[in-house]
């Protein structure tokens, strides 16, 4: 079924896809995929206000021609707009709803305005929608070079998507569908919308490893400080015995991915007092300053080697003051890092998606590196394979931090071999996600694969945490017997001799005429 809705959905695309790149037209798939399942749910929502069965109201139609009568009726409609609104957070003229429009659309009276309006009322009418549509530009010549034009191609995406089920799947099944749509536009944008979207199978292996101790808590906070579209973030609710009690902190910096964020959470069934955003600059301005500020994990897939200030009166910041220095303008990986860490809770786990570089620059870096180390707040490095995330082909780390371990020593594992190799993009399978976390479970030596280095042997290699130096992989190759090779090569020239020989005298049989005589000759020369 999770399939068939995927490919559903993407389809809807197609009007879409030869007009624009697919880090634009996403903003409008998305968006409106997210108005219909609003629309859906509010009808749903009335029908069982009504006290009717979803059987006998098995439609939008159906549904929709009840609301109006509830609407219509004063003693019910006051009462029925408010408990939509203490119960889904927000309501909807039934002149706007998703089958309306798309039935005018079908009628060819749809107007492009009416989709507008509804955008506008949602936006301004409930703060947790505002602006989550200011991406889906119903003005925009990309649509279409006038109004008429653009109506056609949104009229087209609308039946489309107006056949799709999206609440009648148990589970989260439209949230994955999402997710499936937002991991192929990061594929067909590259880089620009990679930044957005970590890839199902790595979120998948930093989820299990942060929940790792905590799967009984029965309130659970998570924080992603750059969090793109969120999914990492919602993925540790897979691996806790509680996922309905967790609450989400996210922040980021790039308000459509933002919106993105938001649409997902409330997609995948997350209430509206659980998820607590900024739209803002994590570097720039620490967040959250009041309670909590601190969380029981803390997952993160910063953009690589960004730039930032570096400025020295972030010496004086609680989140940076105690390592020394700053991270370098040209590279905030340790300063996204310890962000990141100062968030974390004394029991909690933090995962982090970095560059190679961060294991063994020197200069800043270096002091900021070795200050956790004698801090033992590095439990964990994995090597992760090449090629594995949108827009970039590097290998990467996924750094494990803690609070307050009884331990400095670090446990290296190099999993940079451990892939599906893929057309564009290598694979991580649950087999190679299943050894990583294993691996770190059991925080034992295996050969070629993973190393528990003291602090001892991280201080003589200088604070370097360069996996090879831990982990080595090297596979000797057999040793070559000399003797046996010798007599090898003895037999082959002979051979070779014999098949010369043979050849001579194959030559000396041709039929000799005055044109072949100084051809032959040449070549018996070649062989003497």
């Amino acid at each position: 079924m999770g399939a068939e809705l995927n490919q559903k959905l993407f389809s809807a695309a197609d009007n879409l896809r030869s007009k624009m790149d697919a880090s634009e037209y996403k903003n409008y798939l998305l968006g409106l995929i997210f108005y219909k399942y609003l629309s859906d749910k509010l009808l749903e929502k009335v029908v069982e206000l009504a006290g009717e069965s979803l059987d006998e109201f098995s439609n939008a139609d159906k549904q929709t021609v009840l609301y109006r009568q509830l609407l219509e009726d004063e003693d019910t409609k006051s009462d029925l707009i408010e408990t939509l609104v203490d119960t889904l957070g927000y309501d909807i003229a039934a002149d706007h709803l998703f089958n309306v429009l798309t039935m005018q659309a079908n009628q060819n009276t749809f107007q492009l305005n009416d989709l507008n309006k509804a955008f506008i009322d949602l936006s301004t009418k409930y703060n947790q929608f505002s602006g989550l549509f200011d991406d889906v530009d119903l003005k925009s010549k990309k649509l279409g070079a006038d109004d008429q034009q653009r109506n056609v191609t949104i009229t087209e995406v609308l039946k489309k998507l107006n056949g799709i089920d999206v609440l009648g799947h148990n589970g989260d099944v439209i949230g994955d569908a999402y997710e499936f749509l937002i991991s192929q536009f990061a594929s067909e944008a590259g880089k620009k919308a990679g930044e957005f979207y970590t890839p199902h199978e790595v979120s998948d292996m930093m989820a299990r490893i942060a929940a790792i101790g905590q799967e009984d808590k029965k309130l659970f906070s998570v924080f992603d400080p750059t969090m793109g579209s969120g999914s990492l973030m919602l993925n540790i609710r897979n691996y806790l015995n509680y996922p309905k009690s967790v609450k989400y902190h996210g922040q980021e910096l790039n308000t459509t991915t933002f919106n993105l964020a938001k649409m997902n959470l409330i997609l995948h069934g997350v209430d509206n007092e659980d998820i607590r955003l900024r739209n803002g600059d994590t570097l720039n301005k620490d967040w959250p300053t009041d309670e909590p500020y601190t969380f029981d994990s803390v997952v993160m897939n910063p953009p690589y080697s960004a730039k930032w200030s570096s400025d020295d009166t972030f010496l004086d910041d609680s989140r940076f003051n105690r390592y020394g220095k700053l991270a370098p303008k040209s590279k905030a990986d340790f300063a996204f890092l310890l962000h990141g860490f100062y968030h974390l809770k004394d029991s909690g786990t933090m995962a982090i998606v970095l560059p190679h570089g961060v294991l063994f620059r020197g200069a800043a870096e270096g002091v900021i590196r070795k200050k956790l180390l004698e801090d033992g707040s590095i439990d964990t490095v994995i090597g992760m394979p090449a090629n594995l995330f949108f827009g970039t082909s590097i290998p990467t780390t996924v750094i494990i931090l803690k609070k307050n371990r009884t331990s400095r020593d670090v446990l290296f594992i190099d999993a940079s071999k451990d892939f599906i190799k893929g057309k564009n993009q290598n694979k991580l399978s649950p087999e190679n996600i299943d050894r990583i976390v294993e691996t770190y479970k059991k925080r034992e030596d295996v050969e070629k694969f993973a190393h528990v280095a003291s602090f001892e042997e991280i201080q003589e290699n200088d604070f370097n945490l360069n996996i090879p130096r831990y982990v080595d992989t090297f596979e000797e190759q057999e040793e070559v017997d000399i003797v046996e090779l010798g007599k090898e090569l003895v037999a082959l020239n002979q051979q070779i001799k014999a098949a010369e020989n043979d050849f001579l005298a194959m030559l000396d049989e041709l039929a000799i005429t005055d044109e072949t005589r100084e051809i032959i000759e040449a070549t018996k020369a070649v062989f003497r």
